[in-house]
């Protein structure tokens, strides 16, 4: 027989604190950087421009100390570290573009984090246990669904760059889908946990693939086919298999049968060529892809073609940090921030910021394994794929290895939304990781019932 060990788990706040301290000091050496090289002085200011990123993270690191002391201690930094570069990046691209630091993007996007980091902390107070939220399984699902009609509603919908993603309030305006992503995969979470076990084994074979009860599936196609005939209407692609990913991951993770792969394979590539079919907007869209430089692509769009010259004028190590032009591209700062940052930091530098994002998806992952409860191993795991998936959709679509579908990349690229939803989706990890790594004399008596167990593989 196995004995339990009485030696506590080690909480890592401690960890957690000397890794923000690293993470803000690359941030501050990369600011450093930038003024040096665009001014040839280091502002006297310096530590006003910094100190908010630091008092952001050390106020976050607090309250987790106070609120969910078990939570992973390498998520905030990284997170913070992917934070402060994009507010790099773009105070970098302010300086290109004449904007002085009260009116730029940069303190905007600062402004952002602030209030992003609040609301996080705020979600970790009001969710004490992330279990609760599987009471909310239809009510999230139903939530998500009408956050993606609202960009098509005539007075608040707003259209930018042929896609009806954006709702606006006087001088505010939003994107409703990145907070819809949450909603959908807590409502994924609660409804496969429930299914999981007819999902697995109930179905009839087709060509050597087990497919499972119209009774049993149809709610939830119901609601994926819903979204995705949303996101077809605001011409949104990218959105739209960011979702379906969630979707089929989830289903992979509660069921473990492959066959669930191939099959969203197969559905994404036909709803991908029907929208191709239907929307002259995406077909400009692949022709930009596949023929990158020819005469019409330009014609249409030289945005990926601009991209590409400037991560390849970066080079192995980049041409460092205020010594590029990535302003010479559109939407340098939001949706082409990933090739900003190749052209500046090179091969080496654009590895890094991607092995940062695999380490937080691995994280996620891992707080997924340690739980155990299924509802907490399918949310955890969703919205690692969240992250994981949105990473693989903006990268791709500037590398051309997809087409390019106008998502930002995750805490870096520019943009309000994207930070408070992003901010959000980290707060609901922490808190999942800080029960999953809890002792279990240590938990909430109610984890004493039964749980559906999901096994990860």
């Amino acid at each position: 027989m196995t004995a339990i060990s009485t030696v506590p788990p080690k909480r890592g706040r401690n960890v957690e604190l000397a890794l923000l301290l690293v993470a803000v000091g690359i941030v501050v050496l990369a600011y450093v950087n930038v003024e040096l090289a665009t001014g040839g002085s280091v502002p006297p200011d310096l530590l006003a421009h910094t100190g908010g990123l630091l008092a952001i993270a050390i106020a976050f690191h607090l309250v987790l100390r106070w609120r969910a002391s078990y939570a992973d201690p390498l998520i905030l930094p990284i997170v913070t570290l992917l934070n402060g570069l994009g507010l790099v990046m773009i105070h970098r691209l302010d300086i290109a573009n004449g904007r002085s630091i009260t009116e730029g993007l940069a303190f905007r996007q600062l402004q952002w984090s602030a209030l992003a980091v609040a609301i996080a902390i705020g979600a970790l107070f009001v969710l004490r246990d992330h279990r609760t939220l599987r009471q909310k399984t239809y009510l999230s699902g139903a939530a998500g669904i009408v956050l993606l009609l609202l960009p098509l509603l005539p007075v608040i919908g707003r259209e930018v760059n042929g896609a009806r993603i954006w709702i606006g309030l006087g001088p505010f305006t939003f994107q409703p889908a990145e907070l819809a992503k949450i909603l959908l995969a807590i409502f994924f979470a609660g409804y496969l946990v429930q299914t999981r076990d007819v999902l697995s084994l109930a179905g009839n074979k087709v060509l050597g693939i087990t497919f499972p009860r119209g009774r049993d599936l149809g709610p939830i196609l119901a609601v994926w086919m819903l979204s995705v005939l949303v996101l077809v209407l605001e011409t949104d692609l990218g959105t739209s298999l960011l979702l379906f990913g969630i979707f089929v991951s989830m289903l992979y993770v509660a069921t473990e049968r492959i066959s669930w792969i191939a099959i969203g394979l197969g559905l994404a590539a036909a709803g991908a060529y029907v929208a191709y079919l239907l929307f002259s907007h995406l077909q400009t869209r692949v022709l930009i892809w596949l023929d990158t430089w020819s005469p019409e692509a330009l014609q249409a769009s030289d945005q990926i073609a601009k991209g590409i010259m400037g991560m390849a004028s970066g080079g192995l190590l980049g041409t460092g940090l205020g010594r590029g032009r990535p302003d010479l591209n559109y939407f340098a700062e939001s949706d082409l921030i990933f090739p900003s940052f190749g052209e500046e930091l090179g091969l080496v530098g654009v590895f890094a910021i991607l092995a940062l994002y695999a380490l937080l998806v691995e994280r996620g992952l891992r707080t997924a394994i340690g739980l155990r409860d299924g509802f907490g191993k399918l949310l955890a795991s969703g919205l690692a794929f969240a992250v994981a998936l949105q990473v693989f959709v903006v990268v791709g679509g500037v590398t051309r290895v997809i087409p390019l579908t106008g998502l930002t990349l995750p805490f870096m690229a520019y943009g309000g939304s994207s930070l408070l939803t992003n901010w959000t989706l980290a707060a609901l990890l922490l808190r999942i990781s800080d029960h999953a790594r809890r002792p279990l004399e240590e938990l909430p008596v109610a984890d004493e019932a039964p749980t559906e167990v999901v096994r990860l593989r």
